[in-house]
């Protein structure tokens, strides 16, 4: 008998049929893990040879993408080889490859889809090539940390959310020593070709991997074939109708709108509360337009429109406020307000002390490394511009002590570790003490982040990563290098392309010195998606039009629509994606 609430035996519970049952559950087992694996996603029409999957050749657009003169030199073997085209998918492929070996890897924060691109790429391969899956993301490309890719695994991590199959983490391969480690991989494991599946750095990291390993690292002097696959929550990895939206996006704003959406129903409910909510998306806000479009919240920033218009923090503080005020003399004391999670790198002043900062940072790493936080803003107060450091000094400590945080990998802030919503609702209720202190405000603040990076992905960022992992492996069987895999025309039978990584590259400063990056897209004022939401938002402040888009759909009436910012950037007639116009109504 049990002590606590004397029920029945301990061993008649762990050996019952429903504890039977529960145990088969285990290990990504749930009825609706596994129903998702054998939920079908739709090859594009251009892998598609009399209803088989066949991979494609791939010929030289029109399009032309000219880098700068420093980029063009620093990668002279990708930029002959692409002559800054992409490529465009051709006819069916009709000579057979054989006996390639593919290394794969996730490289960077997850994001839902990556297993379906190794899904797409290991049948697009085929049983003649072998694919070999790197556990633990660029570190393990280093030591060859890697397996083989089955069937019977691409089975079982179909259409299932993170990066959990092999792992992932931010490890830089830059350093000759390093690109030396990763030929010595390559020679010992008889690798062909890598495909990296990551962000705007991971594949910067890509473009550098293509060039170095270009020729030279076999035995017979020929080199080994790079392919870059665009992935990032954010959003920010986009170029024209080229390449649409980075995966991943999708299902995390979707995730991100339920939950603003519950939280829009619960502030009407309660009638009491503002809630301020912080939403993941490093530097862009491509994040927050789309949940604001989903959901539509009393008030969402824009970081891009904070900074072109030169909007001051003093200036955000009044508008919220102003706004509280208003809607409490009308009987609403409550709403919601989205918060971008890179704003405090786009208000003025803040802007140019953030670089300041890391400037300084940089130069004199040394003489910081032995002191506290405390000491070490006070010696970056003498360091910085007396502007910039009477703007730090003047921001409450929590926000201080997150902007002195070590920088990542590629020299980013960690800006997801500032809490922006909680120095925005504090200012509020201190402004609005100051216009009227007869309006009660009471406030709630949130941050959506990593619960969405590993959601189990939506039916668009399923079949969008297959295809874009079919493309990936049709590019490496072409015998092309330095690409990203992409696709365009979404709305319509959707067509692969391959884009010159190299092409993409400009120079930004990270760390203090110049950087050879791929510039982060970020929201575009004069964009159909801002311009839609423009002339919305004062409607979503002044009155209660907020919506509820409800959980994630894989079968119903919201299964097959893109991203809204994405439909109407592109400006498709509809929101309904299209990968295959001969399966056009019979997907969920």
């Amino acid at each position: 008998m049990n002590k606590l609430t004397g029920s029945m035996n301990v061993e008649n519970v762990i050996n019952s049929a429903l504890a039977y049952s529960l145990k088969v559950m285990e290990k990504g087992h749930s009825p609706f893990e596994k129903a998702i694996r054998t939920m079908e996603v739709p090859a594009c029409d251009a892998f598609l040879t009399l209803g088989t999957l066949a991979p494609v050749t791939f010929v030289p657009g029109t399009k032309v993408l000219e880098p700068n003169r420093e980029i063009a030199d620093s990668f002279p073997n990708s930029i002959a080889a692409s002559e800054n085209r992409i490529l465009s998918a051709g006819d069916a492929m009709t000579a057979k490859v054989s006996r390639k070996r593919v290394a794969v890897l996730f490289s960077g924060g997850p994001a839902a889809g990556g297993h379906n691109v190794v899904t797409g790429l290991k049948q697009i391969l085929g049983s003649d090539n072998t694919l070999l899956g790197v556990k633990a993301g660029p570190k393990g490309l280093l030591t060859g940390n890697m397996f083989e890719i089955t069937d019977e695994h691409v089975q079982q991590i179909m259409n299932t959310g993170g990066f959990n199959f092999m792992g992932s983490d931010r490890t830089k391969i830059e350093k000759p020593e390093d690109i030396d480690k990763v030929k010595t991989v390559c020679r010992e494991h008889g690798i062909d070709a890598i495909v990296i599946i990551g962000g705007d750095d991971s594949n910067t990291n890509a473009a550098l991997l293509a060039e170095k390993l270009f020729s030279g690292v076999k035995e017979d002097g020929s080199g080994v074939q790079v392919i870059g696959v665009p992935k990032t929550i954010d959003g920010d990895l986009q170029h024209g109708d080229e390449l649409p939206i980075s995966f991943g996006f999708d299902t995390a704003t979707k995730i991100y709108a339920e939950e603003v959406g519950n939280i829009l129903r619960d502030t009407a409910s309660s009638l009491k509360y503002w809630h301020f909510i912080r939403l993941m998306g490093r530097s862009a806000s491509h994040v927050t337009l789309e949940v604001a479009l989903q959901t539509h919240p009393t008030i969402a920033l824009i970081s891009e429109e904070v900074r072109e218009c030169n909007i001051t923090l003093a200036e955000i503080v009044d508008s919220i406020a102003n706004t509280v005020i208003w809607r409490a003399k009308k009987g609403m004391n409550y709403g919601v307000v989205l918060v971008p999670e890179g704003l405090i790198e786009f208000i003025p002043g803040f802007t140019t002390m953030i670089d300041d900062l890391n400037d300084k940072m940089a130069q004199f790493k040394d003489e910081l490394g032995g002191k506290n936080i405390r000491e070490q803003l006070l010696f970056m107060y003498s360091k910085l511009t007396q502007s910039h450091g009477e703007l730090l000094e003047s921001l409450p400590d929590s926000i201080k002590y997150k902007l002195m945080a070590d920088r990542d990998e590629h020299g980013n802030l960690p800006v997801s570790q500032i809490e922006t919503e909680i120095m925005l609702s504090d200012a509020v209720k201190a402004k609005i003490i100051e216009l009227d202190a007869t309006v009660k405000f009471a406030s709630l603040n949130h941050f959506f982040g990593y619960e969405a990076r590993c959601g189990a992905s939506t039916v668009f960022d399923s079949s969008y990563t297959y295809n874009l992992g079919a493309t990936a492996g049709s590019l490496i069987l072409d015998g092309r290098t330095g690409y990203m895999a992409s696709m365009t025309d979404l709305d319509n039978g959707a067509k692969p392309l391959g884009i010159p990584i190299a092409s993409l590259l400009d120079i930004e400063i990270r760390k203090g010195k110049p950087a050879k990056v791929i510039e982060k897209a970020l929201v575009k004022l004069d964009s159909p998606a801002f311009i839609y939401f423009e002339s919305r938002r004062r409607l979503w402040a002044e009155n209660d039009l907020s919506n509820s888009p409800g959980p994630i759909q894989l079968w119903g009436p919201t299964s097959r629509q893109l991203p809204k910012t994405v439909a109407l950037n592109r400006e498709y007639q509809s929101l309904d994606f299209k990968f295959n116009t001969a399966l056009e109504g019979n997907l969920p």
